[in-house]
């Protein structure tokens, strides 16, 4: 992390608009995804249940972002998840992706319809073929915070999101909770996988396309 500056308010001027330039690492993730070969390992009264899932990824970059001196390049994104035995939504989640290329800083944010938000970081350079990011629970910069029913019922102290990007472009992800399950001594690893394929390409950023729509007028 930067020094905070004495001056926490004046942005930067010097701004590029063209968020897919200056995405760094996160650049591999923009556009539109899809698989059907998802694993999913999640706690069951009976034991640990394992299941096979279908999962869409939209990923769209946004423009930059700035607190004060702080710039971010991200991607807004929304995931949607069923499963081949069910028509219902498995899971549905929402969030940001986000790129600070002065600090090399990867943060995520995850919004799940079952009160559920969490706020997760990591460092990485801009070529790196991997990334990954942490959260934990109690942590008041990059923490998760449940509904009072999650919280006593399926606690999660943990998670952890890796990714890698692969040669042929897809992208294969990992990510792990560590669950205290009501009535278990033993902490629970709930663990899904995925390996994602492009189907669509990424667009422009809202002022990244206004400008270039500019300039095809003149």
């Amino acid at each position: 992390m930067l020094p905070i500056p004495a001056d926490i308010f004046t942005e930067p001027d010097d701004v590029s608009p063209d968020a897919l330039a200056n995405l760094g690492p996160l650049r591999h993730l923009a556009g539109v995804w899809q698989a059907d070969k998802g694993v999913d390992v999640n706690p069951k009264a009976a034991g640990p249940e394992r299941r096979v899932f279908r999962e869409h990824i939209r990923m769209d970059p946004i423009d930059p972002q700035a607190n004060g001196p702080q710039l971010f390049y991200g991607l807004r994104y929304h995931i949607h998840i069923n499963t081949p035995e069910e028509d219902i939504t498995f899971h549905d989640q929402v969030g940001y992706w986000l790129w600070e290329p002065a600090t090399g800083l990867i943060l995520q944010s995850v919004t799940i319809p079952r009160g559920q938000a969490l706020l997760a970081s990591g460092q990485a350079k801009p070529d790196d073929n991997s990334i990954s990011v942490t959260a934990k629970r109690g942590d008041t910069r990059y923490g998760i915070c449940s509904t009072e029913f999650l919280d006593e019922a399926f606690r999660t102290d943990s998670y952890s999101c890796g990714i890698t990007f692969n040669a042929d472009g897809s992208w294969t992800y990992l990510i792990e909770t560590e669950l205290l399950v009501k009535g278990q001594d033993r902490p629970f690893n709930h663990h899904d996988t995925n390996t994602l394929k492009r189907i669509e390409g990424p667009k422009l950023n809202p002022l990244a396309a206004i400008l270039k729509d500019r300039a095809g007028q003149t």
